[in-house]
Formats: C-alpha cells, structure tokens, sequence
C-alpha cells in the first residue's frame, strides 16, 4: 500500500491542476465550438464514461452551466463499485481543496461587513502570530531562524503568500513538526496507513496555537506557497465573527443559497447517497475509504477549511452560479458584485515568486488559480480542484460555471482531473 505521504503528496502536486498550462488553453481556445456535435457536451458525455466503461473509476459526473441558467448533468457509474445506485447530482462527494474557495468567499463576506480588511494584519484576530520567525533556509533547520519582515495579512492567507507550508508538500524538520503537531489537512481514513500518524488538532484554536509556534518556510508576501492558510483563516473567520466556523458557513453561505448538502460531517440519515474514495493500486480499485464507514461520518477535531467539506454537485454548483452572479444567486445576494469580482480576481503583485508553482504563469485569487490577461486564453477563469479527483471553476469571459466530480487518490494516477478541462474547452463555445 501507498504511504500517506506518497498518496497526498500526489495529492498535492496535483491540486490546481484544473488549470491547463497556458499553450493548451490556447489551442483549446481556438478550436473550441468546432467540435460541438448536437448533443450537448458530446465530448464531456464521452470523456466521463470511459473511465467508468474501463472500470477505472466507480463513478463519474460532470455538471456545466451557461451564466445562471440551470446546469446540463452528465454522470456515469454508481457510488461504488459494489453499489446499485447510479450517482447523479445529488450524490456525495468529499470536497478537499474545493472546500477553499468556499472558506474564501466566507472571508470575503466578512470584509463585505467591514469586521475584516483585506491587507489587515491577522494578528489583530490572531495575537500569537504578531511576532512570527521564518526558516533561514526553506525546508531546512526549525531553530535556525530569523524576525519576519512584515505582519501576515488577510490577503496573504487567502493567497497561499503568508509563507505557511503544508505537512504534505514540506521536507525535513518543518513537515516533522507539522505531523506532530497535528498541523495536516485532516485524516482520510480510518484504515491503517504506513506513514500516518492520526494525529490532528483538537480544535480550529488550537491548531492556529500550535502553528504560530512554528517558523514559517518564507517571508510573507514573496512567495507562492501552497499551505495551510485556508485552514488558519477558518480560526480567523470564528474569531471576527464570534461564531464557530462551521456555523458561520452555514448562515452566510449555505442556507442562503440553499446548498442543503454541504457538511463537514456526513449523516448518518445520508450515508445511502455518499461515495466511496479509490486508489488504484497493480489495476484494482481499493476502497480507501468506503462510505459507510468514511471518516467523515465521524465529527471531526477540527474543522479544516482548506480540506473539510463534502457536498454535492447539485451543491457546488450553486455555489459556482453564485460566483457567476458576482456574488448573488438569482434574487439573493452574499456578496457585494465589486467584492465578488475582487475575489475572483488576480490578488498577488509580480514579486511574489511562483515559478514551478501550480500557479506558474498565473495568478491567484481568493482560494483559487486566476488566470490573466496575457496568458493565452484571456482573463476570466477562476477555480481550483480537490485531491480525490473534484474540481471546479467560473469561465465568466465565456460566461460557463464547471465542475466534475470522481473519488480517486492520489489524482495522479488517472487523468481524469488534469485532461478534463482540455476536454470542456472542445464543447463549449
């Protein structure tokens, strides 16, 4: 069996790969509606069921809207391989790093209230992290550090740029540290895994507690790297708004736009409609983590607002129409449309660094990959992906909403993730 570094480290390293590199926008770009065939999306149709028809994957689905406008479904296979239930728009799916443009779009609501400022220091919320130390050399020495230059900012969580690292993505001492800690993002089975401690935070105070005392890998505001920052700005989110962070998601965000299954804990009332996570290993699907006995039927320590959630097409989509509304789902309205476009718009300056990043060549909004006017294909798309296989994202200079949904680790193993928007650029026009 895979160690879990190996899974998520996989994981990782495939995170923003809903983007294409910049040539295959391009081309797709070029030839997109030319392949259109009468039924929509043939490509998509046909793309999603190969990896079904190979028994590749248990279940696919894809959902893609035109603005508001009600999303075409596209889904193939059941929930699991031993399963009768065909999955369809309201199966359940684990988010993993989809949950960050959620956790964002929250921050975004508390600036909308102005009780948070964009380039406010975190420390005014967060005092531990008013003096924080940075690696002298990344990835090196934990004791060998020096004063940071500037106060971490709101804008620096939201953009991956506050210099944090991540258990799965980091070498040496500092990941040590972070494991130990139980500064990870989050446990994705109950099954014994080589390599994997269990140990997580116990709480969303404690986890920031526990990573203020520990250096950070860059200088804040120099370097794009991807961390645990979405899930620090949950703490920040409970903190300023005096709620608890699930709670605070659930007002603002999920009951206003009716996202009625979207949680950090699956019911034991929904377990019947919930998916079982893969890994292909020598050919055979092994179910890592089977549904009915997932790791999020159980209430999690703490709750993870880069990783946390899971929820259903039906879901997400809403939420992806509300990004295409600039803030507002038909009649109702979460953000503020000049918010809204500043969220999904390019949040970080030329200095930062991010070459051989998953941003390369890009930029980065709030919790997601934003593309820009130079790079070929235009400005306008904005979204990221998750480690099972999720991804999600606005084309709002084509004006689509897109999101397809599989549950494999590490997505690596399968291009299911990394070639399907390649794919959607072939049908729409």
């Amino acid at each position: 069996m895979m160690s879990r570094r190996a899974w998520l480290g996989a994981a990782a390293a495939t995170s923003g790969a809903l983007m294409l590199p910049p040539s295959l926008w391009a081309q797709a770009a070029r030839t997109a509606g030319a392949n259109a065939a009468s039924s929509a999306y043939p490509h998509v149709r046909d793309f999603i069921g190969s990896f079904v028809q190979r028994r590749e994957l248990a279940g696919t689905l894809a959902m893609i809207g035109k603005g508001q406008a009600p999303a075409t479904i596209m889904a193939a296979g059941h929930i699991a391989m031993d399963s009768s239930t065909k999955v369809d728009a309201n199966s359940l799916w684990r988010l993993y790093s989809n949950t960050k443009p959620i956790t964002a779009m929250a921050m975004m609501i508390l600036i909308d209230d102005g009780v948070v400022r964009l380039d406010q220091p975190i420390a005014d919320f967060l005092p531990a992290f008013a003096k924080m130390k940075v690696q002298n050399t990344p990835d090196g020495s934990i004791s060998d550090v020096r004063d940071a230059k500037q106060p971490i900012t709101i804008r620096h969580l939201l953009t991956h740029t506050a210099g944090f690292g991540y258990a799965i993505m980091q070498k040496g001492p500092l990941r040590q540290a972070y494991e130990e800690a139980g500064l990870t993002g989050g446990v994705f089975t109950k099954l014994p895994v080589p390599g994997m401690t269990g140990q997580i935070a116990p709480s969303l105070a404690e986890f920031a507690d526990r990573l203020a005392a520990l250096p950070l890998v860059y200088e804040p505001d120099t370097q794009w790297s991807y961390s645990v920052s979405l899930d620090l700005a949950g703490r920040v989110i409970e903190v300023a708004s005096g709620q608890s962070f699930d709670e605070f998601l659930r007002q603002r965000i999920f009951t206003p736009l009716d996202m009625s299954s979207t949680w950090f804990q699956v019911p034991s009332s929904e377990v019947g409609r919930f998916t079982t996570n893969y890994s292909p290993l020598g050919g055979i699907l092994f179910p890592i983590d089977p549904a009915r006995a997932s790791i999020y039927l159980d209430k999690p320590k703490t709750l993870h607002g880069g990783s946390g959630l899971v929820s259903s097409a039906r879901d997400y989509d809403r939420f992806l129409a509300m990004l295409m509304g600039e803030g507002a789902l038909g009649n109702t309205r979460i953000l503020r449309p000049e918010t809204a476009r500043l969220a999904m718009s390019n949040l970080i300056g030329d200095h930062v660094a991010r070459k051989g990043t998953f941003i390369d060549g890009a930029g980065f909004g709030a919790g997601g990959r934003v593309s820009l006017a130079h790079t070929p294909g235009g400005e306008g798309i904005y979204g990221w992906s998750g480690a099972a296989g999720t991804l999600g994202f606005v084309d709002r200079k084509r004006g689509y909403r897109v999101a397809a949904y599989a549950q494999y680790l590490p997505p690596n193993s399968l291009d299911f993730q990394s070639k399907f928007p390649e794919i959607v650029m072939q049908d729409i026009k």
